[in-house]
């Protein structure tokens, strides 16, 4: 492959944002161990998760198309292809309806149809909800639209049970809970860009300082919901120990943020927030490859 069929190929899988797939894979990956009480088929497991990816890469690159021009005036978004000129807006959009085609035929191939239809629930709940009407006109957007980047455990449990079992909620519900704080320490060191592209993020709302209370009031909440699947019997005391350990972290940065009131705390805590959820799951990968 050429030098140049490389930079394009790259420059389209920039579109998808591809930081963030191995964490939505990440979530979805112990719901499938949970729900079926093992692993599994590889075959299965693998294309549950490929039909997960594409659906979120869908969705992150129809997000991407409908939000260039508001990504031209962010500093730490300008340089994303399609506010840089690398890829046309219709080059953007073709290329995110043929991600979500994929992403559903996959999914009904693989898990059958309650998975491929949350697949594009999700693509049109992020598309439409979240990006076209939440995202311009309240502060809600990301309480509400963290349901979108929840999704992936709800598409794992249907894809083994045909439903949604308590596996399935009880991790959705950690995901939903744990992206309000995670967003808004980011909005809170980042919240010129945001006004500038006119944005509705809360610190821009109501001020940093009751940001920064509710970013707490989130992290004590945390604490029973990541906590439920041990009462329901999915995980044991490797979770228990590890979650104890990484709420105790998540609410101790959440009072930095309080106390401190500098753009360093709340990047430190976006920091732990990432640290917080990736252990969170690999305990929970961890007891499960454990019971094999």
């Amino acid at each position: 492959m050429s030098a140049s069929a490389m930079t394009t190929l790259r420059d389209y899988v920039d579109l998808t944002k591809p930081r963030l797939l191995p964490l939505v894979l990440l979530t979805g990956i112990p719901v499938l161990g949970m729900s079926a009480g093992g692993w599994p088929s590889a075959g299965f497991v693998l294309g549950t998760l490929f039909g997960i990816a594409l659906a979120a890469a869908a969705a992150n690159t129809l997000n991407a198309y409908l939000e260039h021009e508001k990504d031209g005036l962010m500093e730490r978004t300008r340089m994303r292809p399609v506010p840089a000129g690398l890829i046309s807006p219709r080059a953007a959009l073709r290329f995110g309806l043929v991600l979500s085609v994929l992403s559903t035929a996959i999914l009904y191939a693989v898990a059958g149809v309650p998975a491929a239809g949350l697949g594009v629930a999700s693509i049109l709940f992020y598309v439409f909800v979240y990006t076209l009407w939440l995202k311009p006109r309240s502060s809600w957007n990301t309480v509400i639209g963290g349901a979108a980047g929840a999704v992936a455990p709800l598409i794992a449990d249907a894809a083994v049970d045909g439903r949604i079992g308590p596996a399935g909620f009880a991790l959705f519900a950690i995901i939903f809970f744990w992206q309000p704080p995670h967003v808004w320490a980011i909005a809170l060191y980042r919240k010129a860009d945001y006004a500038a592209a006119g944005i509705a993020m809360l610190p821009n709302v109501i001020g940093d300082q009751p940001t920064r209370w509710r970013m707490l009031w989130y992290t004590l909440f945390l604490v029973p919901v990541t906590l439920a699947p041990v009462a329901l019997g999915l995980v044991g005391s490797l979770y228990l120990v590890v979650a104890v350990v990484a709420n105790a972290a998540f609410i101790a940065a959440a009072i930095g943020v309080l106390r401190q009131r500098t753009d360093e705390a709340a990047r430190r805590m976006f920091r732990v927030s990432l640290a917080y959820l990736f252990a969170l799951f690999a305990a929970m990968l961890t007891e499960l490859a454990l019971a094999i």
